[in-house]
């Protein structure tokens, strides 16, 4: 799943992404940047 890295400022695909809930109760997918290592995040059901 492609995602918005915000530390590389560019649209990578997501590596190791699995779907969790955020605090609010709103569904979410987290995953890590294959190249910087930042976690990124993309709201919304998981595709």
């Amino acid at each position: 799943m492609e995602a918005y890295c915000l530390k590389c400022r560019t649209r990578r695909e997501m590596k190791d992404a699995k779907a969790v809930t955020m605090k609010n109760g709103k569904p979410a997918t987290q995953g890590v940047c294959p190249v910087c290592g930042t976690t990124m995040y993309k709201i919304g059901k998981a595709s």
